[in-house]
């Protein structure tokens, strides 16, 4: 049930859906081995990059359907748009 404030489309999913987040997300990308990781300040730099794309709707790639927390954390991902790499 989404409360009475409005969710911003455009969003990632830790700011438009922070009960569930914990759950979800972040349970995955603990389980994302080590040598695989972006690192941080990269991770941070590709998801500024996302939050300000007009393909971003709750924290889903509208162009390829990824979910950009999970693409962006991961260091041989790529952005479909080429945005970043």
């Amino acid at each position: 049930m989404q409360s009475e404030k409005t969710k911003c489309k455009r969003c990632l999913l830790r700011e438009a859906f922070p009960e569930d987040y914990e759950k979800y997300v972040a349970g995955l990308l603990l389980k994302i081995p080590e040598n695989a990781k972006t690192p941080n300040a990269q991770y941070h730099e590709r998801l500024d990059v996302c939050s300000a794309c007009d393909q971003l709707q709750n924290g889903t790639c509208m162009g390829c359907g990824c979910l950009v927390e999970l693409r962006a954390a991961y260091r041989k991902e790529k952005c479909p748009f080429q945005k970043w790499a």
